[in-house]
């Protein structure tokens, strides 16, 4: 027995040491890893000894399982000996960094390793062999690189693989026949591939093939295809035994004749469609400068309809000095404040202006004014009109109103009561048979839709984290306040078109109250991505519905996609279906905009404003929260959020020590 137990002594004291990784290993990988590579210090509060609480990590069993450093600008090479340790990571992103040279060997150990991502850096070299030992990878991508090399066919052991990135490489050869049944996302373009593209990957999109030489679906056929590089043999010059063939002078002449009357047509063809496009955007402009017998009265004939209104895009309006406004203006005849009106027509029809403020403008001012298309929206089309005087104004002119005059006046005087610093106020509406206006202030920069998915090239001012929080706040305390005025008042038609935001990028909440005015033909189906499951009849929406469409409204804020139909002629996701479905591989930080990776300081508020999102567009209305609870946790995060902002003295490695200085 004694024997025995010295036995077991000698056991723990030799071999208990060579044991397999805990968290104490993990954190000195994770100190080692930070020394190693340049750029942006990580800041790791490293006087707390477990790392599970640091930026970017995430643990589970007492283990690191997720480390996600996207653009914080590291830099150098990876070393060896990091990856040995971190041996229980399901997730590793180090994307849009400078990180260069060969994968380290140890990245081999990371068995578990489901989701790796190391796309947007300067890794060079083969594709190493001890990558394709990571059969349980469902995401990689290594896209963006200078990887070289041909791509080998041991990527199809990664059977489990949904998603494979490889484009904007130095990859060369012909891409191998894979079997991949799972595989969802694949990308090669922008290498140095040749030859035919395998069958099993004809389903892929042609943009995922493009910048090489392959030819085959969903690319032009491999027979005659100019973008094969095909080498020349001496029967492509000399043909019957080797003799040249020279043309005819005949011949010359015709090629000539040919050519000079194929010129001169592709130019005529060229100027008739230069001058059906002018003649298109003319009419698209000159068509809002109404006549003058229709710009006579309300009701004799209604406002010509403008060509480009369903989309978001600006046209001034000119032709006889009068415009899209302009034309909107000669049926608001009058003006008035308080609910009286100045100037009456066509049996007493007028002007009603909201509130106490003073008279700014008058029907001839209107007639003078310079005007835009803003847009075709749910309930008809906006106009921006710009007055001698400076004053800018917005003009809605709704469509398919079915109510009677009174109901419109109780339901609209109503909207104009609402007094919301976050919301867009409603300054005048007028109503005829034949025409229904609204008169908002006008929201300089837009709506929110337009600015995450408009033009994102340069001079594109990128949304970054306060200003994404800030408008979600914003939109929440105006939907909010509607909320407050009774249980049965709801805004009905919540989407990221109807956000709109000042100057300063505060968000104002427009088309409130409109849904029970209109008809339901005016509630096409791109309104669907924001739509509550149990919603049937869109002028009902209750408060809750609300709040399912103000968490789609948070997804497509975080992750800069559309829902599904929210765009018009652009296909997009299912965003709490998406988002679900990606929280649930493990890999949440992908969910969101590029332009928010930068800020890992907010990652853990990001995440939490993620979550609401998700609680919010819950499958069942019980489930959601209400506007109020909404409100107040974003309002937690953002004071989170400031908080880390603010902190004067961020954690420092001693390259020395990994005690704190």
């Amino acid at each position: 027995m004694h024997t025995r137990n010295l036995f077991l002594l000698f056991f723990f004291t030799i071999f208990l040491p060579f044991s397999k990784p805990d968290l104490a290993a993990d954190r000195a990988a994770l100190l080692k890893l930070r020394s190693s590579v340049g750029g942006r210090t990580l800041f790791w509060n490293i006087t707390q000894q477990s790392p599970c609480s640091w930026a970017g990590v995430a643990c589970e069993g007492n283990r690191v399982t997720v480390l996600r450093l996207p653009g914080v600008a590291l830099s150098g090479q990876l070393p060896e000996g990091i990856f040995a340790n971190l041996t229980q990571l399901r997730t590793l992103s180090l994307r849009l960094n400078a990180l260069n040279g060969h994968l380290p060997s140890d990245l081999g150990s990371c068995t578990n390793l489901r989701n790796l991502y190391l796309q947007g850096n300067m890794f060079s070299g083969e594709i190493p062999e001890f990558l394709f030992g990571l059969h349980d990878l469902v995401r990689l991508n290594l896209g963006e690189n200078n990887f070289t090399g041909e791509i080998s066919p041991s990527f199809g052991n990664f059977t489990r693989l949904r998603t494979l990135f490889l484009e904007n490489n130095r990859l060369s050869g012909s891409v191998p026949d894979l079997k991949l049944d799972k595989l969802e996302q694949f990308n090669v373009s922008n290498n140095l591939l040749n030859g035919s593209i395998p069958e099993r990957l004809h389903l892929f999109d042609p943009s995922s093939f493009l910048g090489n030489s392959l030819c085959g679906q969903p690319l032009a056929s491999c027979s005659g295809n100019s973008n094969v590089v095909v080498p020349s043999t001496p029967t492509d010059e000399a043909g019957n035994g080797g003799k040249k063939k020279n043309l005819s002078a005949g011949a010359i002449a015709g090629i000539v004749i040919g050519s000079i009357v194929g010129l001169f047509l592709i130019v005529l063809i060229l100027m008739f469609l230069c001058r059906k496009k002018g003649s298109k955007k003319s009419r698209s402009i000159d068509i809002a400068s109404i006549k003058q017998q229709e710009l006579a009265m309300p009701g004799e004939k209604p406002i010509g309809e403008v060509e480009n209104g369903s989309g978001g895009g600006y046209g001034n309006g000119n032709g006889n000095g009068y415009s899209v406004a302009a034309a909107a203006a000669a049926a608001m005849v009058g003006h008035g404040k308080g609910g009286a009106a100045g100037g009456e027509v066509n049996g007493g029809k007028k002007l009603v202006f909201f509130g106490k403020a003073a008279r700014v403008f008058d029907l001839e001012d209107l007639l003078r004014a310079s005007a835009e298309v803003l847009g075709k929206g749910t309930f008809g089309t906006a106009y921006k009109a710009v007055l001698e005087m400076g004053t800018v104004v917005a003009v809605k002119r709704l469509k398919d109103v079915t109510i009677t005059e009174r109901e419109f006046k109780e339901k609209i005087e109503t909207v104009g009561a609402l007094d919301h610093e976050s919301l867009v106020p409603l300054r005048a509406y007028y109503f005829s048979r034949d025409e229904k206006l609204l008169v908002y202030d006008y929201m300089p920069m837009g709506s929110l839709s337009a600015l995450l998915h408009g033009n994102k090239g340069g001079g594109r001012t990128p949304l970054n984290w306060e200003i994404r929080s800030g408008i979600a706040l914003g939109a929440a305390r105006g939907i909010q306040y509607i909320h407050s005025q009774g249980p049965n008042v709801s805004h009905g038609n919540i989407k990221s078109s109807n956000i709109l935001l000042t100057q300063s990028y505060e968000a104002r909440v427009s088309d409130f109250g409109l849904a029970h005015l209109v008809g339901p033909s005016s509630t096409p189906n791109r309104v669907a991505g924001y739509r509550a499951p149990e919603v049937t009849d869109p002028r009902k929406v209750s408060q809750k519905a609300d709040v399912y469409s103000f968490g789609v409204l948070l997804l497509e804020l975080l992750t800069g996609k559309p829902p599904t139909h929210a765009l018009l002629n652009e296909e997009g996701v299912d965003l709490p279906r998406w988002v679900q479905s990606i929280v649930r591989e493990e890999w949440t930080s992908e969910v969101f905009d590029l332009e928010l990776l930068r800020y890992q300081n907010v990652e853990e508020e990001m995440v939490q404003l993620l979550q609401l999102g998700i609680d919010c567009a819950a499958q069942y209305p019980d489930n959601r929260p209400s506007m109020s609870e909404v409100t107040n946790r974003i309002e937690e995060l953002r004071r989170s959020s400031i908080r880390e902002d603010q902190d004067p003295e961020p954690d420092v490695v001693d390259l020395d020590d990994s005690s704190s200085r």
